[in-house]
């Protein structure tokens, strides 16, 4: 039995897309369709109703949590950025070795061989009122007293962001530089051009697709985060998936549901922005 030729492509690309469709299509078309339904005394009702958006929307508490996270997520992403490119920049550029490259790399991945929940909790002993930044800095006569910022506080919850998710933005960076021609930033700088001109100008302009990925990995991860607020604020700080653990902890499955629709919502049309900035698929194929 032949097979025609038209038909080889879909025949490729079925088991892929078998595999998206069940575990990723229909639970999320099942979320959809359960943020529509009727719940009381901690039973789930089939129905078709509006009323879990509207009290969503109606509620203060749901925009004061966007905007938490959209803050995290600002900042987070502003942090990574920077410490990304001057981290990707600094391998590209000023390391010549190809096995020093190699061995630097690592180095910034030594923290991944643990779990996050690890690296997460083993800034508690370092941000404490009895850790390790309070006791250096009163030992050095700084401070008097211990500083209650540090820990369980927005501060805590974005350092533990940063630390967890920089990695992302120098995995995205690094590509992306590493696909530029030396010969230009020589020739660039043969020309005249400052280290600062060679960067806005060059390494940045060409770097789009590696700050578009990074971007996008950053924003997704801490858009839909909860247990680093839950842990790292020590309840001083709330977000929208924490929320939503906490109406799922109720058996509140259509509430819970409605709640995961708009976060989606959002962080599609947050990525899609980036996307409209950047043309990934044209930077790739250029």
């Amino acid at each position: 039995m032949r097979i025609s030729r038209n038909l080889i492509p879909y025949l490729q690309v079925a088991p892929l897309a078998l595999i998206l469709l069940i575990f990723l299509g229909i639970p999320l078309v099942t979320v959809v369709v359960v943020s529509f339904f009727d719940y009381a005394n901690y039973q789930v009702y089939p129905d078709f109703i509006l009323l879990n958006y509207i009290e969503l929307f109606q509620s203060k508490l749901t925009y004061q949590l966007y905007a938490s996270m959209i803050k995290f997520g600002l900042i987070v992403w502003s942090l990574t950025l920077v410490i990304g490119f001057a981290v990707s920049y600094f391998l590209v550029f000023h390391v010549r070795s190809l096995l020093w490259k190699i061995a630097f790399f690592l180095v910034c991945t030594v923290p991944f061989w643990t779990s996050n929940i690890i690296r997460m909790i083993s800034w508690i002993p370092v941000l404490g009122r009895q850790g390790l930044v309070n006791q250096s800095l009163m030992s050095l006569g700084i401070i008097d007293v211990p500083l209650d910022f540090l820990l369980f506080s927005d501060f805590a919850v974005i350092v533990a962001y940063v630390h967890l998710f920089t990695l992302f933005m120098i995995v995205a960076l690094f590509n992306s530089m590493a696909r530029i021609n030396p010969d230009v930033i020589e020739a660039a700088v043969d020309a005249g051009a400052s280290r600062w001109r060679v960067i806005t100008q060059i390494v940045i302009p060409l770097s789009k697709t590696g700050i578009a990925l990074g971007s996008i990995f950053v924003i997704a991860l801490v858009m839909g985060d909860f247990f680093v607020v839950k842990i790292m604020s020590g309840g001083q700080s709330a977000s929208v998936v924490f929320a939503m653990w906490n109406e799922i902890a109720m058996l509140q499955y259509p509430s819970a549901a409605a709640s995961s629709v708009v976060l989606l919502i959002i962080v599609t049309l947050m990525v899609a922005a980036i996307l409209r900035v950047v043309n990934i698929r044209k930077e790739l194929s250029g």
